[in-house]
């Protein structure tokens, strides 16, 4: 992500994370569907993130609608907020990631399905290339 967005820069963080916490969450169901024999605490795992990034989405789009109502006028206030929602959806990220390395290391049901063996490594990259977005945004601007 680049960071020439100017006072446009709280949009494109909020978009940034309301995509990613979407994707996320059909990830949890593209787990399932193709597991189908998934083993039920993993199955349980990914139905509460699914939830969890659902609900984190929707506050991504409670302050996109907020920005735009404050006409890209975000007082440091505000600013925090997103930070610190950026920071929760890191935290989020990091944690399903973990959990789709002990779905690859500990199911059986997955590791024996080529496909969903592919396919959860990519959608680990993906949630990794979530996470070097968001710690790159909270590096850069915590020296600003």
């Amino acid at each position: 992500m680049q960071f020439y967005y100017g006072e446009k820069m709280p949009l494109r963080i909020l978009d940034e994370g309301e995509f990613w916490k979407l994707q996320e969450a059909e990830h949890t169901q593209v787990i399932r569907a193709l597991v189908p024999n998934l083993e039920p605490v993993f199955v349980q795992a990914l139905q509460g993130w699914e939830q969890a990034f659902s609900q984190t989405q929707a506050a991504f789009v409670r302050y996109i609608e907020r920005v735009v109502r404050l006409g890209h006028r975000v007082d440091s206030m505000v600013y925090n907020e997103i930070m610190q929602l950026v920071c929760c959806a890191l935290g989020q990220s990091h944690q399903f990631v973990q959990l789709l390395n002990q779905l690859g290391t500990e199911s059986s049901a997955l590791k024996n399905n080529p496909t969903a063996v592919t396919v959860l490594n990519h959608i680990r990259r993906e949630s990794e290339y979530f996470i070097g977005i968001a710690e790159a945004l909270l590096g850069h601007y915590a020296y600003t």
